[in-house]
């Protein structure tokens, strides 16, 4: 799939690309700022999210020791800490190359509110107003042995260019208190809030009854100046019993480019797995009766239609409705080359008439078909669709003849 980009801004864009270049099979690119129309719209939905969600904060409480001239080392405490408004003017996420990504805001805004204690038995309360504030982060992006991602900080850095604060109380003691380090928080923030977080982010998901999808990372993010490259498993298993698959994934790679908002990718391995899944807990069994074919259509699966190719059957079984009942013995198997998509599923396809009793009569088996799908412009694929083959297997009215495009 691919997405839409604004033409004629002379902005660089930002790509956030997801692809697999090693034992993954579905991709995807991404991005993540820039150009493209619904990236601005997104991030300013997340800024205003974020900030809705820092102003329900709750703020822990802040103590500990200073040093005062001819009196010593105070003990003081920050406590009650409300913050009554953050704002986020300005703030972008880019790419760090072999790092991961940077979080940059600036002209950030914020206001808190507390009381404030020392052991001098001095206390009241305070209203601090902090502007223009610029914090850069930067997260080296990884993952652990399980396939979650992982995020630490690798570099941090602030600058606060205002700060006005108005204090009640005896606040002779306070202009002393040391401020909190920004980072310090930050590094702290990540590690005991984000860490545990991705810690419980799931790396399976149950498709269905039957199946479920192993999305776990295989390599660790590798970030580069136009793209984030994320390797995923992209592996179907069946729920009821999950073993190792018997062929390995192909590399799978995006163009070069990077002018398309969306790209989405998934090689032979993600369907294949998934062929195996179902065939594996039985679930490529299908069954065709006249009732399920469309109304107004002239066909119906009787004895009389097909007695036009065979014969025998209207004497057999005069008009009387038949039954197809489609299995799979085997998994089907995708093959994705230059040529096209060649299909080979072993596709059994016993067909039944239905006797006023209700009981059934087998008539024939017909097996497997291999169908070769050349890419290209729809009316090549029309002249270039070869090597369909289907074969009379078994038969209860008698030999005929079998033939198809």
């Amino acid at each position: 799939y691919r997405g839409s980009q604004s033409p004629g801004s002379s902005r660089a864009p930002l790509w956030i690309g997801i692809h697999c270049v090693r034992n993954s099979s579905f991709t995807r690119r991404l991005s993540g700022g820039g150009d493209a129309p619904s990236a601005p719209a997104a991030h300013q939905q997340g800024i205003a999210v974020l900030e809705q969600e820092l102003a329900q904060l709750k703020l822990p409480d802040i103590s500990g020791d200073f040093r005062i001239r001819h009196v010593g080392k105070v003990h003081y405490e920050i406590s009650s800490l409300d913050l009554r408004s953050f704002h986020l003017p300005y703030s972008r996420i880019s790419l760090v190359p072999s790092v991961g990504l940077q979080v940059s805001i600036s002209n950030a805004f914020a206001e808190v509110d507390g009381n404030w204690r020392v052991k001098l038995r001095d206390h009241g309360s305070f209203d601090l107003k902090v502007e223009n504030v610029y914090i850069k982060i930067n997260l080296q992006l990884g993952s652990d042995a399980s396939g979650k991602p992982t995020a630490d900080t690798s570099d941090c850095s602030t600058r606060i260019s205002k700060v006005r604060v108005h204090f009640s109380g005896k606040f002779g003691y306070l202009r002393c208190l040391p401020c909190p380090q920004v980072c310090q928080i930050v590094v702290k923030s990540v590690r005991s809030e984000l860490q545990p977080y991705l810690r419980t982010l799931p790396v399976t998901a149950r498709i269905d009854a039957r199946a479920g999808i192993d999305y776990s990372l295989v390599a660790p993010p590798t970030a580069t100046a136009q793209s984030l490259d994320v390797d995923l498993k992209g592996e179907f298993f069946s729920l009821a019993h999950r073993s190792a698959v018997p062929f390995a994934p192909l590399p799978l790679a995006f163009p070069p480019d990077h002018d398309r908002m969306v790209y989405f990718g998934a090689s032979s391995y993600f369907f294949n797995t998934a062929g195996r899944a179902y065939h594996s807990a039985g679930a490529l069994v299908f069954e065709i009766t006249d009732s399920m074919i469309p109304k107004g259509v002239e066909f119906h699966l009787n004895t009389t239609t097909f007695s036009a190719f065979i014969p025998q059957l209207e004497r057999m079984y005069p008009d009387m409705l038949m039954k197809l009942r489609l299995s799979a013995p085997s998994a089907p198997f995708l093959d994705i080359g230059p040529e096209g998509l060649s299909l080979r599923p072993v596709v059994d396809i016993q067909a039944y008439a239905i006797l006023p009793n209700s009981s059934l009569a087998p008539l024939f088996l017909l097996t497997g078909w291999e169908l070769l799908l050349p890419l290209g412009q729809p009316s090549q694929r029309r002249s270039s669709l070869r090597r369909m083959r289907l074969s009379l297997k078994h038969s209860d009215v008698g030999t005929f003849q079998v033939s198809y495009p």
